[in-house]
């Protein structure tokens, strides 16, 4: 029989009821094991990695949030195969949310070698810790035919700035066939700022068949502060889609590109508030008085958000109201 506890009493490290043959009993163990947050019983919870069944080994995942030991992090990671999909789920979520850089000498070794799932949801946790160490790993990953392993490599090397991994990452950002890779590919792009390979590639990025990735392309060009791409951000202006419309406007904003000023004022006219609101912003930061009467009339939208926007936009000009 598990044994009782009073209210308020701690659970001793060999708690009996981890040894239940009821499942259930030992996952409300392991629940009352992670709500004490006593360090001194994480064993008990990566013991409980192992369990039998599914519910228990998923619970003790979740208990391990924020203990970070190399017990832990490895048993975790070997979760991460674990034939039960809830189980797998909640090792890649506590591993996801690491945040000692100490932690990544404990998941290195599972992401150069096993299933392509454990090493995407590995270097998805390294991307966050930022380790040198986990380049090397995320450049070999490139390489491999799964692209959700492809795009979790992406963004590790897209976090680490990593200035070697440029030109695969330009290339991908191109040619990838999977569209969640050259979207990644393309935001990774965006910190190789005066790279004149990676701004040509996420311009051409602009012209992508998936709107993910051209939303993506749209917002990278603004980061990279690239003013040759103003033509084409213009001619975003009238793409298909409002979200990549929306990016493009921001970007041109920060661009300061002054002969998106007439698109920017068509698109002060559109239905879809949240982009009359960036083409305020926008117009605000370039700055042309021929903006004021369009921002005069946008002063008085139906839409708060954008009267303010436009209010503000009309002190930028210099010319007050």
């Amino acid at each position: 029989m598990p044994s009782s506890h009073a209210a308020g009493e701690s659970i001793l490290p060999s708690d009996p009821r981890l040894q239940s043959p009821d499942p259930e009993v030992r996952r409300i163990a392991v629940l009352q094991i992670a709500d004490e947050a006593d360090p001194d019983q994480a064993p008990l919870l990566v013991a409980a990695l192992r369990d039998p069944a599914a519910a228990v080994r998923a619970a003790a995942a979740e208990g391990l949030l924020g203990i970070e030991t190399g017990e832990a992090v490895a048993g975790l990671a070997a979760l991460l195969d674990d034939a039960d999909a809830e189980a797998r789920a909640a090792a890649a979520h506590t591993l996801s949310e690491l945040k000692q850089p100490a932690s990544a000498a404990w998941l290195l070794p599972f992401a150069s070698d096993g299933p392509a799932h454990v090493r995407a949801a590995v270097l998805r946790a390294l991307r966050e810790l930022r380790v040198a160490d986990a380049a090397a790993p995320a450049l070999d990953a490139l390489a491999t035919p799964d692209a959700a392993l492809r795009r979790e490599a992406v963004g590790v090397l897209g976090y680490l700035r990593h200035a070697p991994a440029l030109p695969a990452l330009a290339a991908l950002a191109t040619a990838d066939p999977a569209d969640e890779v050259r979207r990644a590919a393309v935001g990774a792009l965006a910190f190789a700022t005066g790279d004149a390979a990676a701004a040509a590639a996420v311009q051409a990025a602009l012209a992508d068949a998936a709107w993910a990735v051209r939303e993506e392309a749209a917002t990278a060009l603004g980061k990279l502060a690239e003013p040759r791409a103003g033509d084409a951000l213009v001619r975003s202006l009238d793409d298909a889609y409002w979200q990549v419309r929306l990016r493009a406007a921001r970007s041109l904003g920060r661009l300061r590109f002054a002969a998106a000023v007439p698109a920017l004022l068509r698109a002060l006219d559109h239905t879809i508030s949240n982009l009359r609101k960036e083409a305020a912003l926008a117009l605000g930061e370039i700055g042309n008085p021929a903006a004021l009467p369009a921002l005069e009339r946008a002063a008085q939208d139906p839409d708060p958000e954008v009267r303010k926007l436009a209010r503000l936009a009309i002190g930028q000009l210099g010319i007050g109201k």
